[in-house]
């Protein structure tokens, strides 16, 4: 794995959303969590994670619940970066709740948000990278990866936002297609968590405050987003993996 310096706009702490059940993938998660699934002879939180080290961020806190032990002794022997646990073996605490139990864990400064199946081929420049860049504690309380819902890999919903001039995100209506899905990844501010709900909920109650505070915007992912919801999308992204030579 490359290594590089780190640009000092680029958090250091970033969260691996990692303790769903991963229930669509059917067969795959019956003796192991979805993390594990493997994706060109990798588990797909191996992608994340060196993804985050070439990045240049230090630590990563990963929530474990389903098939949590596998998990753990998977990363143990992981330096780059380097890992914590947050432990929601007794109660799964969706994407929300999961993450508010781990701020202590993350520190008082913004972090990048993943989802441990997030993948994506890269263009020009590296995403985390763009990200980081483009990130303004004033104005945000979130920046989110956005992709084409026309151009997702292996995706069949119907999107999640719109896309404003001025970067601002807008969810879409309840029967509405929208021009672009998340990505799976962010950076929050930890102002995004205040007066949270407790105990389990998820993440989109605080995109939709954040929303209507106007403090939420999007950045376009450049390359191709690869959903890796169901063993299907799984030939598919390798397919365009190879086909790219990423």
């Amino acid at each position: 794995m490359s290594t590089s310096v780190r640009d000092p706009a680029m958090p250091a702490s970033a969260m691996v959303l990692a303790a769903g059940l991963g229930n669509r993938m059917g067969a795959l998660t019956e003796a192991r969590p979805k993390p594990l699934v493997e994706v060109m002879g990798r588990a797909l939180i191996d992608h994340v994670l060196d993804r985050l080290a070439r990045a240049g961020v230090a630590t990563a806190v990963v929530n474990v619940h389903h098939f949590a032990d596998a998990l753990e002794h998977h990363l143990k022997g992981r330096e780059r970066p380097r890992i914590a646990i947050s432990n929601e073996r007794k109660r799964l605490l969706e994407t929300g709740g999961g993450i508010v139990k781990a701020l202590p864990l993350l520190g008082q400064a913004p972090f990048l948000l993943v989802n441990s199946d997030s993948l994506w081929i890269e263009g020009a420049t590296s995403n985390l990278a763009r990200l980081a860049g483009g990130f303004d504690r004033a104005r945000m309380d979130g920046l989110l990866l956005i992709a084409a819902t026309a151009g997702a890999l292996g995706y069949d919903g119907r999107g999640d936002y719109a896309l404003e001039s001025d970067g601002k995100l807008s969810r879409r209506g309840e029967r509405e297609p929208a021009p672009f899905v998340y990505a799976g990844a962010a950076i929050l501010s930890p102002a995004l968590f205040s007066a949270a709900p407790k105990g389990s909920f998820p993440l989109a109650i605080l995109f939709n405050r954040a929303e209507k505070k106007g403090r939420l915007y999007g950045l376009r992912l450049e390359g191709t987003f690869l959903h890796v919801g169901t063993p299907a999308a799984i030939a598919a992204a390798e397919q365009a993996i190879r086909r790219s030579g990423a």
